[in-house]
């Protein structure tokens, strides 16, 4: 079992900056993939950024250039760097877990991107 608290969310400008972090608990956490993904109302939760247990990235076309996921091992905690935000970036966003048949979700952290 892994729980995951995300946090760092909140209400930003446009071209702002916030950075989501997420803790994990109770497993081994360098195994995992982890991910961001978001879901905005009436849209489908879609994935934002995720990193593997080796460091490899990938993003959606949609961040690529001003979000950044990485990951503290000994802290058993992934981020999220979000710059030059955009009212379209507004979304629950949501840390994920994933290994072999393990699939772990948070509960979830509001971004708000508006003047």
């Amino acid at each position: 079992q892994v729980q995951l608290v995300e946090s760092g969310g909140g209400l930003v400008q446009p071209g702002g900056s916030l950075r989501l972090s997420c803790a994990a608990s109770g497993s081994i956490f360098s195994i995992y993939t982890m991910g961001w993904y978001r879901q905005a109302p009436g849209k489908q939760r879609e994935l934002v950024a995720a990193i593997s247990s080796g460091g490899s990235t990938n993003y959606a076309e949609s961040v690529k250039g001003r979000f950044t996921i990485s990951r503290d091992n000994a802290k058993n905690t992934v981020y999220l760097q979000m710059n030059s935000l955009k009212p379209e970036d507004t979304a629950v966003y949501y840390c994920n877990a994933k290994h072999t048949m393990n699939d772990y979700w948070g509960q979830g952290t509001q971004v708000t991107v508006s003047s």
